[in-house]
């Protein structure tokens, strides 16, 4: 549904407080790049965010297909947030699969952005639909907006070279263009973005940019809209710089500024599970700091290197989901009998057994608190936002080394996937909590067993002369 306006009249620009929206379409339609440009730019221009990434939980799905649907939601907002949002706003549905996937939790009179070039009858064929929802009245009560995007950027980059491959491979950016044009974003952010992602592929650098550029213009030349919204910044947030921070990386770096404030090095020791291992790949990435990571063959060799690395004196880290959980516990029991720091990440996904990798749950609860052999106490922390991950892991870090014990740090993928903005603390902020291994015997005899004002026993660096179990 197309509206129009008089010529050379200027749109009406409508104020609100909170936006949500949802990026729709098949796993290579780029939604999650498409939400993460939108998000960031967002971000830039001092809004308050919550985005929530979802995965199809199938190995490729056939594209076009329902279980193949991949999107990306992000709620911006110009007071203090704190969810991605229950209901969008706005739907962007690249294809029919999507449509109908996402259109029940689209609130009513809301808006929905359908690409009607992908929705030929071998479309709606894939998406097992036998009616077209576009004219048998299921958007019936929404503000539809039709745009032939597969079109709209043949045309757009009809002079670039690419493949008609390459080229439909821009549509996501068009499709940013629209939407950066609709709720008054700037492109200049994303433009840097994309000229430093494809420096070594200049052409398809300049390809998206064209993309993103022409969807942007549609909004006035092809007078899609009655009118454009904004969303001011947010004042109410404590002052600072911020940078936009997603959970798992929150997580690690919170892990590393625990290991520095207490003065270790920090051992990561994890097998890759969904959505646990971006931790891992991102702790890898903090060689110059010391870090050592290793990429285990099972989740009982995970936690068992973590555990030889707080023997040894290093701050054990091991990270995983629910699944890991269940492999991990004797190893668990272990370190908690021996009386070892360590901290052990779970980042919840649904269950049982396997369970869904890419679906969120919270469900681990009972298994951390109680899921272990006979009298196995420990504590167990749980972060709230991505942002608060960090803090989280620091506390988790603070407790295992001066109370001497294993701690388990409770995460989802929810969390973990989503991201907010988060103030930098300076250093001041981080509270040191140096560990003071013992290096002599104390009056009366070394005793592994002895207790310290906190009831911990000592850290004794195995061959230390005098000391030994």
């Amino acid at each position: 549904m197309s509206t129009t306006r008089a010529p050379g009249k200027e749109p009406s620009v409508q104020q609100f407080d909170s936006v949500v929206i949802r990026f729709a379409g098949d796993s290579g339609d780029g939604m999650q790049i498409t939400g993460n440009q939108f998000t960031h730019t967002s971000a830039v221009l001092g809004n308050d965010l919550a985005t929530f990434p979802d995965f199809p939980a199938e190995i490729r799905a056939p594209a076009g297909t329902r279980p193949g649907v991949s999107g990306f939601q992000v709620r911006f907002s110009s007071s203090d947030i704190h969810t991605p949002g229950d209901q969008p706003d706005v739907l962007v549905a690249m294809n029919p699969a999507a449509l109908v996937v996402n259109l029940k939790d689209l609130r009513s009179g809301g808006i929905v952005i359908v690409n009607t070039g992908q929705f030929a009858a071998k479309d709606l064929k894939k998406a097992n639909l036998e009616t077209n929802p576009l004219t048998d009245g299921m958007l019936k009560g929404y503000r539809v907006i039709e745009i032939d995007i597969n079109n709209r950027v043949s045309e757009a980059l009809a002079d670039t070279g690419l493949s008609a491959k390459e080229v439909q491979r821009c549509k996501n950016f068009y499709t940013l263009g629209i939407l950066f044009w609709l709720y008054s974003r700037p492109l200049e952010t994303t433009m840097a973005w994309l000229g430093e992602k494809f420096a070594k592929r200049p052409q398809i650098a300049e390809a998206n940019q064209k993309a993103l550029q022409a969807g942007y213009n549609a909004g006035d030349i092809h007078e899609l809209f009655q009118g454009r919204y904004e969303v001011k910044p947010c004042e109410v947030l404590p002052k600072g710089t911020y940078r936009n921070i997603m959970g798992n990386e929150a997580l690690a770096m919170g892990l590393l500024a625990g290991s520095r404030l207490a003065g270790l090095k920090l051992f990561c020791g994890s097998y890759p599970i969904t959505p646990a291992t971006t931790i891992l790949e991102a702790l890898s990435s903090y060689k110059e700091f010391g870090v050592m990571t290793c990429q285990a063959e099972d989740e009982i060799a995970a936690i068992c290197t973590a555990i030889g690395a707080s023997y040894a004196g290093a701050l054990g880290v091991t990270t995983t989901s629910g699944p890991g959980v269940a492999l991990k516990t004797e190893a668990m029991g272990l370190a908690m009998m021996v009386e070892l720091p360590l901290v052990i990440c779970d980042v919840q996904r649904g269950g049982p057994s396997t369970g869904l990798p890419t679906k969120t749950e919270q469900a681990d609860l009972l298994q951390a608190v109680f899921g272990r052999n006979s009298e196995a106490p420990m504590p167990v922390l749980a972060c709230s936002t991505p942002s608060d991950a960090f803090e989280t892991a620091i506390e988790a870090c603070r407790i295992a080394v001066q109370y001497m014990t294993p701690v388990i740090v409770l995460s989802d993928g929810y969390i973990a996937n989503g991201s907010e903005p988060w103030r930098l603390p300076h250093e001041s902020e981080l509270k040191p909590f140096p560990v003071d291994f013992m290096t002599e015997a104390p009056p009366g005899g070394f005793l592994p067993y002895g207790r310290d004002d906190k009831l911990a026993r000592p850290w004794v660096k195995p061959g230390t002369p005098h000391l030994e179990h």
